[in-house]
């Protein structure tokens, strides 16, 4: 593959992603196959059509692509899908449902949970913050009862987007920041002016919207209704310190690693890199997830052999989020391994757009022709770095452009995005109702943000 060079031009290879795509939904909408066996055909497809080179193409491009996607998201799923299952069995997901709506009142519950997962997402990343609210956001809505998926779900899942792509510590807007010269303290200051309006209408107002539309109810994920739950329950105070502690964790993974980039810290001592160790993601939820086995099953009287049937039995119903959700990454592997992302960047590089509307788009195109988000923002990063360093701009004008490619980078998730499959079997939403909702929540994600950014840029 390292000698390897993309004969075709950006239109024949446009034609052949849109080619794969529309494949993909016709096999998985009216043909009714499995969505992982579509995507893994549909990705070998693709990347013979686009020229790879056969002997690399298995190894190098499609388990490659797939194997780096499982390595983010496996451990995250089944970790995080093993802490909902304690948390919904123990009784602990309607303790804290019943105190939320108490608090709150049904009314105001799906606001509360997603400014609660705003907060949550500052220090942790979409897929690991999703998976470990989710219990939560799914018994308030079992709570209130009704078809009412969409509209707590959206409020959450809206949220951690939201401070994924804006917010640093995250890795796209790092990674932009740097590229750019962008002061971070100005991007992180513009990215939380934006955040909760961009949040408001792109989760809450759009998920009340299409909740009105698509009535669905709460899925079984995290086990079903609550008239078996224990009679010993966990206090909701217990919950939450459970909840807090992959989020504390984290936060030192991120905190420590920020303020190392910038000097603050040495993060080569011993000390900082085993805090930075167990702030990861997977360990963090590891050490969450053998905690909760302790004090929410072993502690309240659950035998060893129950504590492992029900581990197994979740790990066995995520089992075909984590394939469908690597085989989407393998997709998407095969779309940027193509060239198909290089060749348009390029072209849209060439048009002479005003800097800050070259980076949106340039984001844009490059996030629904391959992706992944972060993919997009770096690249769009590294393409326009040149122009910015040499443009003269100021602090926030910098951060603003940085933001602009970030708000572009989330545009409309679909097919070839690991996170769209993410969200929707976790959901337990069909493609078709996925694209309906998920996707247009995205693009409007997208074009609220980019508009607010547009309102930085231009007033200051």
């Amino acid at each position: 593959m390292d000698d390897w060079t993309q004969t075709l031009g950006t239109a024949p290879l446009l034609l052949i992603a849109a080619a794969a795509v529309a494949l993909i939904l016709f096999l998985v909408i009216k043909v009714k196959l499995h969505a992982f066996f579509v995507l893994v055909v549909v990705s070998l497809l693709t990347a013979i059509a686009t020229g790879l080179p056969m002997g690399a193409l298995v190894n190098e491009v499609l388990v490659s692509s797939f194997g780096s996607t499982l390595g983010s998201v496996a451990l995250l799923i089944g970790l995080g899908a093993v802490l909902g299952r304690l948390i919904e069995s123990s009784g602990g997901a309607k303790v804290v449902a019943d105190m939320m709506v108490r608090i709150f009142g049904e009314k105001r519950a799906a606001f509360a949970l997603g400014l609660t997962s705003l907060l949550l997402g500052f220090p942790i990343f979409f897929d690991a913050g999703l998976v470990v609210m989710l219990p939560i956001i799914f018994a308030v809505a079992r709570r209130i009862g009704g078809k009412n998926l969409l509209l707590y779900g959206f409020s959450g899942a809206a949220a951690f987007s939201v401070m994924h792509v804006f917010l640093p510590p995250h890795p796209g807007p790092v990674s932009a920041t740097e590229f750019f010269g962008a002061n971070l303290g100005v991007v992180m200051l513009i990215g939380l002016v934006i955040a909760f309006p961009t949040w408001y209408v792109s989760g809450y107002l759009w998920g009340t919207f299409v909740n009105k539309r698509y009535p669905m109810i709460v899925p079984a994920l995290f086990g079903t209704a609550d008239e078996d739950q224990p009679a010993n329950p966990p206090k909701a105070s217990t919950v939450i310190l459970i909840l807090l502690l992959p989020l504390a964790l984290i936060f030192l993974n991120t905190g420590l690693t920020a303020l190392g980039s910038v000097g603050a810290v040495d993060t080569t001592e011993t000390w900082a890199q085993a805090l930075i160790l167990i702030g990861t993601s997977p360990v963090a939820l590891l050490i969450t997830s053998l905690i909760a086995m302790l004090v929410l099953g072993k502690f309240r009287g659950e035998t060893g052999s129950a504590l492992e049937k029900l581990v197994d039995g979740t790990l066995g119903t995520v089992s075909s989020v984590i394939l469908i959700t690597g085989a989407g990454g393998m997709f998407g592997g095969v779309l940027r391994a193509s060239g198909i992302g290089d060749a348009l960047a390029t072209t849209l590089g060439d048009l002479g757009l005003p800097i800050i509307f070259a980076a949106y788009l340039i984001a844009v195109a490059l996030r629904v022709a391959q992706g992944s988000a972060t993919v997009a923002l770096v690249t769009t990063a590294g393409l326009l770095a040149p122009a910015v360093l040499d443009g003269g701009f100021g602090v926030v004008d910098t951060a603003a452009i940085t933001l602009a490619a970030a708000a572009g980078s989330v545009f409309a998730s679909h097919v070839n995005d690991s996170g769209f499959w993410l969200v929707g079997r976790l959901m337990g939403m069909d493609v078709k109702t996925t694209l309906k909702t998920w996707t247009v929540q995205q693009a409007i994600e997208s074009v609220v943000g980019f508009a607010l950014v547009l309102v930085v840029y231009t007033i200051f």
